[in-house]
């Protein structure tokens, strides 16, 4: 236990604590019957923390399995918080609060934390340059899954004869989404894109910076604590998601806030913590390959998993039916947004001032559905 206490960086001992306090503050207010504005928020500042600890214990783990398999596994389970959060507004039925969490992960990102990050970095360090095949990859197969998503909505909208088919034609989407995440699999496992005469094998292209040879040394958790904490941390999650989503509508009606906006912005925030925090950490100390894989990985989970196992998942639970038909705005907002991060990564550098205009963009984008 001594070698445990004495491996935890500043950092990891703050997210345990606050994940704790946090937990335990929610649970007792959820008990109590406290106001639902209290335990909205005490149970939202609670899923942001575990998704911290969650984050910090898949890497503790995935250390132990070798590179590869380490940025796979990260990236697989960095949104387990927000699964939990999906599953249970729809077992509520809160359909239009889950499409704007998702929609929210990946404007989040591409957008804000991204932005966050160039800021951040171009600011303290001036013009960065990265290495842009990784980075590249990414966006470009975030664009064709953004772009393989909307076309159910898409179908709706012009009324094509599948239009009167769209849970159909969302559950054959979410099997070729699942399909090509499987497929990415062997591609990343083997070191992700090189550009011609690069044999280093330490570089993983996409995969977080975690998993690479330059990574700074340092003792890590044993395994068996890594297991217990990710565990205790996904069970904790588990519930505090369940508080979250019994307290949202009552609260956001007290707060006179739409489940639209709490979904894109409130949520998607609080259960992507982990990724918005190590991105911009990243940027910060200069590490702009890390900085931007790590941002990017997130979305593309987002489209690739976590979104058809939540549309296939609530057809065969019994929830209500999840559909990748989404209202036009969160299309418009989708489209604009991977197209803008296309345009920022392909160049190979960014400054401070391209990070205050994608915060700006983002901005723009969470005030139009504050309405609704």
């Amino acid at each position: 236990m001594s070698r445990t206490i004495d491996a935890l960086e500043t950092s990891q001992r703050l997210a345990l604590v606050s994940s704790t306090v946090f937990t335990l503050a929610a649970g007792l207010t959820t008990a109590a019957g406290a106001s639902d504005v209290a335990r909205f928020v005490l149970s939202a500042l609670a899923i942001a923390s575990l998704a911290a600890v969650v984050g910090q214990s898949i890497e503790q783990v995935a250390e132990y399995l070798g590179p590869g398999p380490t940025g796979l596994f990260q990236s697989s389970l960095g949104n387990l918080p927000e699964l939990f959060v999906c599953i249970f507004a729809l077992r509520e039925g809160l359909t239009s609060v889950v499409q704007s969490a998702l929609v929210g992960s990946v404007l989040g990102n591409v957008l804000l934390v991204l932005g966050v990050a160039f800021l951040s970095g171009g600011a303290r360090y001036g013009i960065q340059k990265f290495r842009p095949e990784a980075p590249r990859m990414l966006v470009t197969l975030l664009t064709l899954a953004v772009g393989a998503m909307l076309v159910p909505t898409l179908a709706t909208r012009l009324e094509t004869p599948a239009a009167h088919h769209t849970e159909a034609l969302s559950d054959i989407t979410a099997v070729i989404l699942l399909l090509v995440y499987l497929a990415s699999i062997p591609f990343w496992l083997s070191g992700g894109p090189r550009s011609r005469g690069d044999g280093d094998p330490d570089k993983t292209g996409g995969l977080p910076a975690s998993t690479t040879g330059s990574a700074p040394a340092r003792e890590g958790w044993p395994l068996s604590t890594a297991v217990i904490v990710l565990v205790v941390a996904g069970a904790a999650s588990a519930a505090a998601s369940d508080w979250f989503v019994s307290s949202l509508v009552p609260a956001t009606r007290a707060l006179d806030i739409t489940p639209e906006f709490t979904g894109l912005v409130i949520v998607a925030i609080a259960s992507n913590a982990v990724e918005n925090f190590a991105g911009v950490r990243f940027a910060w100390k200069a590490r702009s390959d890390y900085a931007i894989s790590t941002i990017l990985n997130s979305p593309l989970q987002v489209a690739l998993l976590l979104t058809p196992v939540l549309v296939l998942g609530s057809a065969v639970f019994g929830t209500h039916h999840l559909t990748l038909v989404f209202p036009p705005l969160l299309v418009a907002a989708l489209a604009v947004a991977v197209v803008v991060a296309a345009v920022v990564i392909y160049d190979g550098e960014y400054s401070w001032l391209e990070g205050v205009a994608l915060i700006a963009l983002y901005a723009i984008v969470a005030s139009a559905f504050w309405w609704g």
